[in-house]
């Protein structure tokens, strides 16, 4: 069993690893700008949880998460020559919607605010 600090220093050199791929390797056009924020490592290290976020519409994010699952195979290969690990995670890419959710919440305090200096 992994100990919360060597999990969170797996997890943080598989995000600043699978930038790096994500920015240099992969050649797979559905799959744009792409900004990393987070990953989850489970304590066995077998999986690896990938949060990412995306500018565009619901269709464009679709493709992108399409393109990550096809090509997750890929970058964890990758990942197993970079990484001392003797098992390399399974990766499994999620939409983090946060990004969104706290523009969204800060346009709508915007708004509020000035608002109220109307009156």
């Amino acid at each position: 069993m992994a100990n919360s600090q060597r999990l969170r220093r797996v997890a943080d050199q598989i995000q600043k690893e699978l930038s790096g791929l994500l920015r240099t390797e992969l050649k797979d056009p559905r799959v744009g700008m792409i900004t990393l924020t987070g990953v989850e490592v489970s304590p066995d290290l077998a999986h690896a949880k990938v949060f990412f976020t995306t500018l565009g519409d619901p269709e464009a994010r679709a493709r992108t998460e399409a393109g990550l699952k096809r090509a997750a195979g890929f970058l964890r290969a990758e990942l197993s020559h970079r990484l001392k690990l003797r098992v390399t995670p399974e990766v499994r890419f999620v939409h983090d919607a946060s990004v969104e959710r706290g523009a969204r919440l800060s346009k709508l305090i915007d708004d509020a605010v000035a608002g109220r200096k109307d009156d």
